[in-house]
């Protein structure tokens, strides 16, 4: 069975929000907000962060596309799907 991906949005102490996909939500969290080595580099001194968002992304390649399209997203619209108010693409 392939594995579940799930994408995610995390927001710094700044307020930006950073997207990813990981099979392991709780645990790609708490490598970002530990920073180095595994935390993502963007996000590495700007803490403390928040877990905002993550939804169940199918396989692998779907989640990299939902990714890919979630970042090129205006500000607004991700604050819209944080609010329930847009949903991501593919979702009923």
């Amino acid at each position: 069975m392939a594995e579940l991906w799930h994408l995610y949005l995390v927001r710094t102490a700044a307020g930006s929000l950073y997207t990813g996909i990981t099979t392991d939500v709780p645990r790609r969290f708490s490598e970002h907000q530990a920073g180095a080595p595994k935390g993502a580099r963007s996000l590495r001194g700007k803490g403390p962060l928040t877990l905002e968002f993550h939804a169940l992304a199918g396989d692998r390649s779907r989640a990299s596309r939902l990714e890919w399209q979630v970042k090129r997203w205006p500000r607004a619209r991700k604050e819209a799907l944080l609010r329930g108010e847009v949903t991501l693409p593919g979702d009923a």
